[in-house]
């Protein structure tokens, strides 16, 4: 893969998961745990033919399986605490914590010895840093249920930086669509018997789930997961960790953009200064995508 695919996986990855907090929230009040492994599974099962060709192919080894099994359960975690956060704060808020994924991801890489972030790709991280700090500032909320939602939203974003960091110690072996399906198999299988223990325990994890909201979750499995994840998994072949990971601080941007027609959400001014500000950042890490 060139350069200019690389920009286009990341671009077209963006783009994609900025939806996934739109369908999320058009689906109402599903417990979040219920709609992320509905989601992964949805996900799972479109992706399928990809790991059976590969799994036929016997390109799914040991390491290969080993790496999606804890790409899986990295996947239970950021979608479960992530969703929960959603429903704690407001979309912008939300998108805004999660993608502190580059800056955990440089220091981490800083911390390691290896994918340490380039001088432009730290101009671009603490560019975009600022930017989505004016945009998650501009709606903070010092509530109890604020910050539990705050928190939730870090715990995802450290999530996806390690599962970053799993695909990419695959390398050339990384087969995007097959390790996606596994990882996502994992990921649903592991938030199903989560559900399953509540439900055990008296809780009716499954209120609110109608034709509709179930119609919202696939489409998020099918526009953020299946498409968007998936390129961003394959732009890890070719781009470091920090460079996807700065390409999704587009995500709270687009998301915001896309709140204002379809959730009625008006950002404020210093919203729509950040997201500027974002954008300029994430432009200069494309600038250099490896």
């Amino acid at each position: 893969m060139n350069e200019r695919g690389v920009v286009f996986d990341l671009a077209i990855g963006a783009f994609a998961i900025a939806w996934a907090a739109i369908f999320l929230r058009l689906a109402g009040e599903v417990d979040p745990l219920v709609s992320s492994a509905l989601r992964l599974a949805i996900a799972a099962l479109l992706l399928a033919p990809w790991a059976v060709r590969a799994a036929r192919a016997g390109t799914l080894d040991a390491p290969v399986r080993r790496s999606a099994t804890i790409a899986g359960l990295l996947y239970a975690i950021h979608f479960g605490t992530w969703v929960a956060s959603l429903a704690l704060t407001s979309v912008a808020a939300s998108v805004t914590l999660v993608t502190a994924t580059p800056l955990l991801l440089a220091i981490i890489g800083v911390l390691r010895g290896r994918d340490r972030p380039t001088r432009g790709h730290a101009w671009a991280i603490a560019i975009t840093t600022l930017g989505v700090a004016m945009i998650g500032g501009a709606d903070a909320s010092l509530s109890r249920e604020a910050l539990i939602g705050d928190v939730l939203a870090l715990i995802g974003a450290l999530t996806m930086a390690l599962y970053l960091l799993v695909a990419r110690e695959l390398g050339e072996r990384l087969e995007p669509l097959a390790f996606s399906s596994l990882a996502a198999g994992v990921g649903a299988l592991a938030l199903g018997l989560v559900c399953a223990a509540r439900m055990a325990l008296g809780a009716d994890v499954l209120a609110h789930l109608d034709d509709a909201a179930l119609g919202w979750i696939a489409l998020s499995a099918l526009v953020p997961q299946a498409v968007g994840h998936t390129l961003l998994t394959r732009a890890l072949r070719r781009a470091t960790p920090t460079m996807v990971g700065l390409a999704t601080c587009a995500e709270p941007v687009l998301s915001t953009l896309l709140a204002i027609p379809i959730l009625a959400e008006t950002p404020t001014p210093l919203v729509v200064a950040g997201c500027a500000v974002t954008i300029a950042g994430v432009l200069v890490g494309m600038r250099r995508v490896a």
